[in-house]
């Protein structure tokens, strides 16, 4: 299940120390990832002017939170995995899925994605993504490992490499949506757009 939430007003962060989130990198151009996003990191992802933030947990986003992505016009999509290990919670391919098609929809871009540390959820998810741009299955799986670093997870090795990217085929078609190289520039909708369900932000449980 996906809760999305949009902002209305738009208004300024004040200015302060810029420090990035945990585990904070870009994946390719308009497309960020990192920890869990702190009230001392706002001043920094100020400057990122997203549009989008995919969050992959099902805890409710903090209060403090919301009001900053009210503030700053960026709307909230929440796709609820568990990241339990014991016992081992299988990442789901559906949910996982919905996150993709937000991904790729570059009318969402820039964006960040994060879940609690920035690592295996949201590594599978880049994974994913990865497929989806035709990388190798070893740079994939590499890249995974980097971000992961000595807590990667040998079932999210096995889910990114099992993923059927045959199954985005129908987001494909009704959005259009197709990559020319992996910069930002190079990629473009080629169709109308879709109509898509927004909330304003408020904190609910998903």
């Amino acid at each position: 299940m996906c809760l999305i939430m949009e902002a209305a007003d738009d208004h300024n962060v004040d200015g302060g120390v810029l420090a990035a989130p945990s585990n904070f990198s870009m994946v390719e151009d308009g497309i960020y990832r990192s920890g869990f996003p702190k009230p001392e990191n706002f001043g920094f992802i100020s400057t990122l002017n997203l549009r989008s933030i995919i969050y992959l947990c099902p805890e409710p986003y903090p209060e403090e939170n919301l009001k900053f992505l009210e503030a700053n016009n960026i709307k909230l999509f929440q796709f609820g995995i568990e990241g339990k290990t014991d016992p081992p919670t299988p990442m789901p391919k559906d949910t996982v899925l919905d996150a993709l098609r937000v991904l790729v929809d570059v009318r969402n871009h820039p964006i960040l994605i994060h879940c609690k540390a920035g690592k295996h959820r949201t590594g599978c998810l880049v994974g994913c993504l990865r497929k989806v741009q035709s990388w190798c299955l070893s740079s994939v799986l590499e890249e995974y490992q980097k971000n992961a670093g000595l807590k990667w997870r040998q079932r999210d090795l096995n889910f990114i490499e099992a993923f059927d990217t045959a199954s985005l085929r129908q987001c494909l078609l009704s959005i259009m949506y197709r990559y020319h190289g992996y910069g930002f520039k190079r990629k473009r909708l080629v169709h109308e757009e879709e109509n898509v369900q927004t909330l304003k932000p408020q904190a609910a449980k998903v």
